[in-house]
């Protein structure tokens, strides 16, 4: 069933939440295993990616991420903003450590020079799990509405994102200014966000003594009905295979959810700088 007051916030406001998709227990193990592999992280990774606090690609470093990347009631969120067959990929482990920095304004979207770009329809979403309670204090999410769709003057001061001007930027550029349309997401643990790629996004500072962690994962919601060059571009950057060391049906449950192309048609071309499709 169309779960139409979530579908129209996605569309219109670029962003809608769903309570409670993870259970405790899965919710545990997610926890379990990401803080063994953000104690692990070698040092000078926290300094280049000290405002998003980490960047850690994950894919098949445990099988509990294939639960995660093909989880049924994450499914049954895309089914029900209309979305039935999504394909998935990538994602990463975004933790800002105790009185870890704000994260910058951004989009990730990374076709900008599509005509597609302006498509009201939903091209790229993000799903974001928040592995503990979010507030303003540690650091929670802060949109600005239907920047997905329209250009505002933010846009203007913003460079390429996740690029060395966004890394090396000091924290009185504009690109961590607070913004007159911005709201808060505070979430809690278990719960899910799916926004839309080219939503401009960000996150206050962790002013806590505690970890705040979050699994971004990256799907195509409508894959199939994608322009061929950018379906192109999304086949060729696909996860790798699962190794053969995945327990049980880790690699046939993931498998489904992976992107192909056969055609012929030349990838689109990478831009992350929002162009002439993108109107005040």
């Amino acid at each position: 069933m169309i779960d139409a007051a979530r579908q129209q916030q996605l569309l219109t406001q670029g962003f809608c939440h769903f309570p409670q998709v993870l259970d405790q227990q899965i919710l545990g193990e997610l926890i379990r295993v990401t803080d063994a592999l953000l104690d692990a992280e070698p040092a000078e990774r926290h300094q280049k990616y000290r405002y998003q606090g980490s960047n850690i690609n994950v894919a098949y470093q445990d099988p509990v991420f294939a639960q995660l990347f093909a989880w049924p009631k994450t499914l049954e969120a895309l089914a029900s903003l209309g979305y039935r067959d999504p394909k998935w990929w990538s994602g990463y482990l975004l933790s800002k450590p105790p009185l870890g920095p704000p994260l910058y304004w951004h989009q990730d979207w990374w076709a900008w020079d599509h005509a597609r770009s302006a498509d009201p329809h939903l091209l790229q979403a993000f799903l974001m799990y928040y592995l503990t309670d979010t507030t303003r204090e540690n650091g929670c999410l802060r949109v600005i509405p239907a920047s997905h769709t329209r250009r505002v003057d933010l846009h203007e001061k913003l460079p390429a994102a996740h690029s060395e001007e966004t890394y090396e930027a000091p924290l009185d550029s504009p690109i961590f200014s607070h913004h007159a349309q911005e709201i808060d997401v505070p979430v809690k643990a278990g719960d899910l966000v799916v926004g839309d790629a080219r939503l401009l996004h960000a996150a206050h500072a962790n002013q806590t003594n505690q970890r705040r962690s979050l699994l971004t994962l990256w799907y195509y919601p409508d894959y199939e009905n994608l322009p061929d060059s950018i379906r192109a571009f999304i086949a060729r950057k696909k996860p790798l295979d699962p190794p053969d060391w995945w327990e049980g049906n880790a690699g046939r449950i993931v498998e489904p959810l992976v992107p192909h192309y056969t055609g012929s048609t030349a990838p689109v071309a990478w831009s992350r700088i929002p162009g002439e499709h993108l109107k005040y």
